[in-house]
């Protein structure tokens, strides 16, 4: 039976792993065991932050619409429970994009949402 020489797959295995890991502090960059428990914990903070960068979206459109609706004179609440019962079906994010970039048409809406 031939010899197996198992050296270069494991090289390749570690180089594609510290090429991810470039730019990291110390040992961290450049020592493979160091660099592997490094990346698996900044995968796992990337996955929770691609998550919690939905819910801040979400509270920054809330504060937005919330802003604008005060100003034409209503609370953000009543202004969404206005928009479920006049069957307006404009997400938090449109409504914010609207409030900044065409404030008349806001206040159209906010006309609508109080009849």
């Amino acid at each position: 039976m031939t010899r197996v020489k198992r050296g270069v797959m494991t090289k390749k295995r570690h180089k594609k792993l510290l090429k991810e890991t470039k730019g990291f502090w110390g040992q961290r960059s450049n020592v493979f065991r160091r660099a592997s428990e490094t990346l698996m914990r900044s995968m796992a903070y990337a996955y929770v932050g691609r998550k919690k960068k939905k819910r801040d979206m979400r509270a920054l459109f809330i504060t937005r619409v919330g802003a604008a609706a005060e100003q034409n004179g209503v609370s953000y609440s009543v202004f969404i429970n206005g928009l479920k019962k006049a069957h307006v079906q404009l997400n938090r994010k449109m409504l914010s994009q609207i409030a900044i970039f065409d404030p008349s048409a806001f206040a159209q809406i906010v006309h609508l949402v109080q009849q």
